[in-house]
C-alpha cells in the first residue's frame, strides 16, 4: 500500500523564485520520523488562514515560529505549498505561541493544561523562568518541588536533544537516529562525532557503518583514516555475528572489508592486526586460514567451553536412589509406559552429570522431563527450570507444575550493572537446572548460564536438533551433539496420542523429505493445505482466514490466539504488509501513535524486536498496547500482565505482531499457526525453517500457498553453516 505524501512523487508546477517565510507553527500534519520530513500548517502575519510548508523539518513543535528559505510551488492535487529548502527555529515570542508550544507534548509532564497556568503566571517571560529561574515554577498551583524539577530536567534534555539535531541534521541524520543518539552519549554528542563519527555505528543500536561513514565524509576524514578501516572491519564482523557466526576467516574478512570500504586489502590487514593488538578481536589458527573473533564472542565461546568441561569433570552430589524403583513409582503415579528410550534419559539424567535430550514433536520430551523433575523432587533436590523466552518457560511450568523462569530472570540480569548478579561469586541454589528450548540459546547466555552452575550441579538440556538455530550467534545445540562431550539422547518414536495429530504427522514427514503431507481437506483435522499460487491470492485467503474462518469454526481470538508466521519481511506477503493488513480489519481506528509510516494503536498486538534490560523486555516478548499518554509522550504496553512503559525513542524497539517471522516464533506455541509459502520467498525455502514453523501450532496449522514452494522448501535440507569453534573446544575439553 502506497502512502501518497503532498509533494511526494509528484510534480510541482511553476516553480517560483527563492523566498522566505516566517511564521508560526499551528499543529503537524504529516511527520515521518525516519527522514525527518514533515507537512506543517503555519499562521503567517499578513496572510488569510493557515499556509501549508513541506520538506525536511527534523524537531519542530507547536508553537515554534520557523523562519524558513525555499519557493512557493502550486501542487495540483494540494494547491499552494512552500516547498522548505532550510530553516531556523525561533523561540515564540507571543504568549499564544508559548502556551502552544510547552503544551504540544515536546516537553514530558507539560501538557496543555499546565501550560495554560504557567503562561497565566509568567507570562513572555514563561521560558526564560523554565531556563534560568526553575525554582520559581513552585509559585504555581499544583508544581511542587518534585514536579518543578522534572518540568527542568525534560527541558534540559529537550534543549540538549534540539541542539543535536540541528548539528546532526546537517549530516543528514534523522531525528529518531538524533535522538538515540543523544541518549547514548548526552551533553557530550558533538564532540565524540566530530571526534569519531564511527563510534556510531558500535554505539548506537540502527545506525550501521554506511550512516556513519556518511557523517564522516561530510566531516572531511579522510577514506584510508584508520578510524576508518578499523570501524569498516568491526562492521563486517557485526554483521556476521548478527547472521550467527561467532568469527571470519580473515581471508574472507579481508575481501568483504576491502570490498566494503573500497580500499586495498593491504589497508585492511594493517587494520586488523592493529585491532587484535589492542585486543579488539582475538586471531586464532583455524585450519589453513585465522579466525578473526570480535573480542567479546571469543570469550564467551572459549569461556563457555571451558567451564562446561569442568562442569562435567566436577563430582555430583550423590542421592540414595533406586532408580528402576524410581521409574516404576513414575509411571504408576502418572498411569502411563514410559518408551525405552524415555527410560534410558531418565537413567542417564538421575544418575549421570549432565544430559542433552533431543526430539521432534510428539516423541516424549516433556514426559521425560516431567519424570526427571518429580523423581529427584521427591528426593529433596533442590531444582530450578528455565527456557529462553517467557512463552516457553510459562509452558514449562504448566507442563511441570513447577516454577519456571526465563533465563535473563533466572540469572538476574541487573540493568544498573549491565550484567547478571547470578555468577561463578553468586551461583545458583540448585542441585539440578532444566533448560528447555536449547535450540535457541547463543553462545554468549550459555556461557553466563554455565558460569552460574554450582559445580556439584545437574544439567538437563533439552531441545529439538532440527529446528532453526539462535537468533544470536552460535549453533549451540548441534555444537553441543557433535562434540560428543555430553551424553545425547534422541528420541524417535512418535507416541500414539501425538499420531492422531496431522501436525505431528507432517512435521515428521517434512524432517523425512516428504512433501506429500496430509491434509483433511473439509473433513477437519488439525492440519490444512490451502492451494494459492499468487501473492495477493494468498494475502487475500490469509486475512479472510484470520478475521473469519478460523475465528468463526474454531472460536479461536485473532489477537491471542492466531499467529501469522512468515519467512520474509519485504513483500506483498511479508510480514510487514501483513501486519498493515491485518492491523486495518482488526484494530482500524483508535488512539495512536505514529512512527513514520507506522501506526501504533491502543489494543494492538505488539512485539519487543532486542533486549531491553532497563524495561525487563526482551526479543521476542509479545504485549499488547493498552495506552497512550499524550503529555509524557509514552506508550504503555502489557506483556503477559505487567504494564511497561515506552518513551518516543524506545518504541523503535516494538514491531507489530499480527504477523512475525518464523525466527521470531522460536520456543512459542500458539493455538493456531497460518503461514504464507510462496516461492517469493526462494531465499528461505528451507526444510528447517517450514518444519520450525509447522511445530510452533498446538491445535491448528493452515499452510497457504502453492505446492512448488512447498516442495522447494521440503527438499531444501541445506543446514545454514556458522563460524564457530564452540564443538572443537569440547573435543579438546575447553
Amino acid at each position: 500500500m502506497t502512502l501518497k505524501l503532498p509533494g511526494v512523487g509528484q510534480k510541482d508546477r511553476g516553480p517560483g523564485p527563492e523566498a522566505t517565510l516566517q511564521g508560526v507553527l499551528e499543529r503537524i500534519t504529516f511527520e515521518n520520523p525516519e527522514n525527518g520530513y514533515a507537512v506543517v500548517r503555519l499562521s503567517v502575519p499578513g496572510r488569510r488562514g493557515e499556509v501549508t510548508a513541506v520538506g525536511t523539518l527534523p524537531g519542530v513543535q507547536p508553537g515554534e515560529t520557523l523562519r524558513c528559505n525555499g519557493r512557493w510551488v502550486r501542487d495540483r492535487k494540494y494547491g499552494e505549498q512552500f516547498k522548505v529548502a532550510s530553516f531556523v527555529t525561533l523561540k515564540p515570542a507571543t504568549l499564544h505561541g508559548i502556551e502552544r508550544y510547552l503544551g504540544s507534548g515536546m516537553v514530558r509532564g507539560l501538557g496543555q493544561e499546565l501550560a495554560g497556568r504557567l503562561v497565566k503566571s509568567f507570562g513572555l517571560d514563561t521560558l526564560e523562568v523554565i531556563e534560568e529561574q526553575p525554582e520559581r515554577l513552585c509559585e504555581v498551583d499544583g508544581i511542587g518541588p518534585v514536579r518543578s524539577r522534572r518540568i527542568r530536567d525534560a527541558w534540559a534534555e529537550q534543549k540538549g536533544i534540539r541542539e543535536v539535531m540541528t548539528f546532526l541534521a546537517g549530516y543528514g541524520i534523522s531525528p529518531a537516529y538524533a535522538s538515540k543518539i543523544f541518549k547514548r552519549y548526552g551533553p557530550d554528542t558533538m564532540k565524540i562525532v566530530r571526534d569519531n563519527p564511527y563510534r556510531l555505528a558500535l554505539d548506537v543500536t540502527g545506525i550501521g557503518f554506511v550512516l556513519a561513514d556518511r557523517i564522516a565524509r561530510n566531516l572531511g576524514i579522510d577514506a584510508a583514516s584508520p578510524h576508518r578501516l578499523e570501524a569498516g572491519v568491526l562492521h563486517v564482523l557485526a554483521g556476521l555475528a548478527g547472521e550467527g557466526h561467532l568469527y571470519c576467516p580473515r581471508e574472507k574478512l579481508r575481501a568483504d572489508a576491502a570490498e566494503l570500504l573500497e580500499v586495498e586489502p593491504p589497508g585492511v590487514d594493517e587494520a586488523i592486526t592493529r585491532l587484535a593488538r589492542a585486543r579488539e578481536v582475538i586471531l586464532e589458527p583455524a585450519g589453513s586460514d585465522i579466525a578473526v573473533f570480535p573480542a567479546a564472542l571469543h570469550r564467551a565461546e572459549s569461556e563457555a567451553a571451558d567451564l562446561l568441561s569442568a562442569l562435567l569433570a566436577a563430582p555430583k552430589l550423590t542421592v540414595p536412589i533406586k532408580v528402576e524403583r524410581a521409574l516404576q513409582w513414575f509411571e504408576e503415579r502418572r498411569r502411563l509406559r514410559l518408551a525405552e528410550a524415555q527410560r534410558d534419559a531418565i537413567r542417564l539424567a538421575i544418575t549421570g552429570k549432565a544430559l542433552l535430550v533431543t526430539g521432534g514433536p510428539g516423541t516424549g520430551k516433556t514426559t521425560l522431563v516431567q519424570a526427571i523433575v518429580e523423581i529427584l523432587a521427591a528426593k529433596g533436590r533442590r531444582i530450578l527450570l528455565a527456557a529462553p523466552t517467557g512463552r516457553a518457560a510459562k509452558r514449562l511450568a504448566e507442563a511441570t507444575g513447577r516454577e519456571a523462569r526465563t533465563l535473563h530472570r533466572l540469572l538476574e540480569f541487573s540493568p544498573k550493572q549491565m550484567a547478571f548478579e547470578r555468577n561463578r561469586d553468586n551461583p545458583l541454589p540448585a542441585e539440578l537446572v532444566v533448560v528447555d528450548e536449547v535450540s535457541m540459546v547463543d553462545v554468549p547466555l550459555l556461557r553466563h548460564l554455565l558460569e552460574a552452575l554450582p559445580s556439584t550441579c545437574q544439567l538437563v538440556l533439552v531441545g529439538d536438533a532440527d529446528q532453526l538455530p539462535s537468533v544470536g550467534p552460535g549453533r549451540v545445540l548441534a555444537d553441543l551433539i557433535e562434540s560428543g562431550a555430553i551424553p545425547v539422547v534422541r528420541l524417535q518414536e512418535i507416541f500414539r496420542q501425538a499420531r492422531e495429530s496431522l501436525i505431528v504427522v507432517n512435521a515428521h514427514r517434512i524432517n523425512r523429505g516428504e512433501a506429500n503431507l496430509v491434509d483433511p481437506g473439509s473433513r477437519g483435522g488439525d492440519f490444512h493445505f490451502v492451494k494459492r499460487d499468487e501473492p495477493e491470492e494468498i494475502l487475500s485467503s490469509i486475512k479472510r482466514l484470520v478475521t473469519e474462518w478460523i475465528p468463526q469454526k474454531f472460536r479461536f481470538d485473532p489477537m491471542s490466539e492466531i499467529q501469522v508466521l512468515a519467512p520474509m519481511h519485504k513483500g506483498i506477503i511479508g510480514t510487514e504488509n501483513l501486519n498493515a493488513e491485518l492491523q486495518a480489519l482488526l484494530n482500524p481506528r483508535g488512539q495512536e501513535i505514529r512512527r513514520g509510516s507506522r501506526s501504533f494503536r491502543v489494543g494492538d498486538k505488539v512485539m519487543q524486536v532486542r533486549n531491553n534490560y532497563d524495561l525487563d523486555v526482551f526479543n521476542g516478548d509479545i504485549g499488547r498496547i493498552e495506552g497512550v499518554d499524550e503529555v509524557n509522550r509514552e506508550l504503555r504496553v502489557s506483556f503477559e500482565g505487567r504494564p511497561v512503559r515506552y518513551d518516543l525513542s524506545g518504541i523503535d524497539e516494538l514491531q507489530l505482531s499480527y504477523a512475525c517471522s518464523v525466527h521470531k516464533a522460536q520456543g512459542s506455541e500458539y493455538l493456531a499457526v497460518v503461514l504464507p509459502l510462496h516461492t517469493q520467498h526462494y531465499l528461505l525455502l528451507r526444510r528447517n525453517l517450514l518444519y520450525t514453523a509447522i511445530t510452533r501450532g498446538k491445535r491448528l496449522v493452515i499452510v497457504v500457498g502453492s505446492h512448488k514452494a512447498l516442495h522447494t522448501a521440503v527438499r531444501n535440507d541445506r543446514v545454514e553453516q556458522r563460524f564457530t569453534r564452540l564443538a572443537e573446544r569440547l573435543r579438546k575439553g575447553g
